[in-house]
């Protein structure tokens, strides 16, 4: 009993923080117990719903086919005004949803704030992720389904949802926030097919990546090397998709992760392993909601392709070997990307901590893409990759500069 005690007292610590109310007894405290298991289980749509807010369920296809998904929120819980509301697209991460802009609560997830800053907003879903995962004709069991890397995300993903977007709202141009490989996709659309610039008002790039030369994550590190060796191997086993959300996640969300439990340590260890350390930051009761929506699934391509760029130090199209290179390019070589096409006014948010989108990094994107407004580095030295969607203060450290300069461009 004293540990049980224990623990909803710290869940109590939380309460505020996370959920936006104060509980004050420990029917209560048990209550938020259980709502952080239940919310680690519920789909991104289902999980707006819970805590008041509109959601709508939106599918669409890309010109090679694929069905996506995304999830809107078209108006706030408080702010419900619903006449000529600025549009946004938010596009989540490697590996993750359009829940990442939800499930760390109503007062800290960006979706929110920007619907109760007088925003439409629209979250996407890249192909191969949770939501996202059929085709009209080709089954996600087959090895066909998963011959993407995150360039035929922004070649074809993000242009299907902006139009789709634009035709529904009527808004002849969005606002686009993007975070990791979302920002990626958006330098692959942008300087690929130049004419998507004049459809986005600003974008702000939240952990940009497209060079990677500097990444400190000594796990991507590791693996960089093997990186073609790796697709050879996993096309003999068969194995085309990456960490699915699946069994490891509903472990992780229900028991593993769990404040009391004896292996959450493993499960911050694991993320501060990949993505750099800030354990300030960190809210370790939110670790089975994190753990329960990610990882969700990626192509094995898209692992490669980063690798790639880790190992010849350029942002360049995917390289699948010298001879059908020349088939697919015209080159023995991969293409760089041609950044100078992009137009679009952007905005770069970068952490010192960041072992995935070192600063240096950041710099060299910066001085090559010369649409870029402003580089903003977040006030806080051990601010990492993870903490632009996961950190407890992210909204007073990123979120309000964010809203604050896209509300230039309504």
């Amino acid at each position: 009993m004293a540990a049980i005690k224990l623990v909803l007292e710290v869940l109590f610590l939380y309460a505020s923080a996370c959920f936006g109310s104060v509980v004050a007894s420990e029917e209560g405290l048990e209550n938020l117990y259980n709502n952080i298991k239940e919310d680690a289980t519920l789909d991104t749509f289902t999980l707006v719903r819970k805590y008041g807010y509109p959601c709508e369920i939106h599918r669409m296809y890309t010109e090679d086919k694929y069905v996506l998904e995304m999830h809107r929120i078209p108006y706030g819980k408080y702010n419900t005004s619903r006449e000529n509301r600025p549009v946004v697209l938010l596009q989540h991460g490697l590996l993750s949803t359009s829940a990442e802009w939800v499930l760390m609560g109503t007062d800290k997830g960006l979706g929110y704030l920007l619907a109760e800053a007088g925003y439409d907003v629209w979250m996407g879903n890249a192909r191969g992720n949770t939501y996202s995962r059929s085709h009209v004709s080709i089954k996600p069991s087959s090895t066909i389904f998963w011959k993407f890397s995150w360039h035929e995300i922004g070649y074809y993903d993000l242009p299907a949802m902006i139009d789709y977007v634009i035709k529904e709202t009527g808004c002849p141009k969005i606002q686009y926030v993007a975070f990791s490989q979302g920002t990626t996709a958006f330098w692959v659309m942008a300087s690929t097919r130049p004419e998507y610039n004049d459809k986005i008002i600003a974008m702000q790039a939240l952990a940009p990546v497209a060079y990677v030369g500097n990444i400190r994550s000594p796990l991507i590190k590791a693996i960089a090397p093997f990186t073609n060796s790796l697709e050879r191997i996993m096309r003999l086993i068969g194995s085309n998709e990456f960490m699915a959300n699946g069994w490891i996640n509903e472990i992780a969300g229900q028991k593993l992760c769990l404040e009391e439990s004896i292996t959450q340590s493993l499960c911050t260890n694991i993320l501060f392993l990949l993505c750099g350390y800030n354990a300030q930051q960190l809210n370790r009761t939110m670790l089975p909601v994190v753990l329960g929506h990610t990882p969700a699934g990626a192509s094995t391509r898209q692992m490669i392709h980063f690798g790639q760029l880790y190992n010849s130090k350029k942002f360049t199209n995917f390289n699948h070997g010298w001879l059908k290179n020349k088939r697919t390019y015209g080159t023995f070589t991969p293409p760089a990307y041609n950044l100078s096409a992009i137009t679009t006014p952007i905005f770069l948010h970068y952490g010192d901590n960041d072992w995935l989108a070192a600063p240096e990094d950041v710099n060299y994107l910066w001085r090559e893409i010369k649409s870029v407004i402003g580089k903003y580095r977040v006030p806080h030295p051990k601010f990492n990759h993870l903490d632009f969607i996961f950190a407890i203060d992210a909204k007073k450290l990123i979120y309000n500069r964010i809203i604050n300069i896209m509300s230039r461009f309504i």
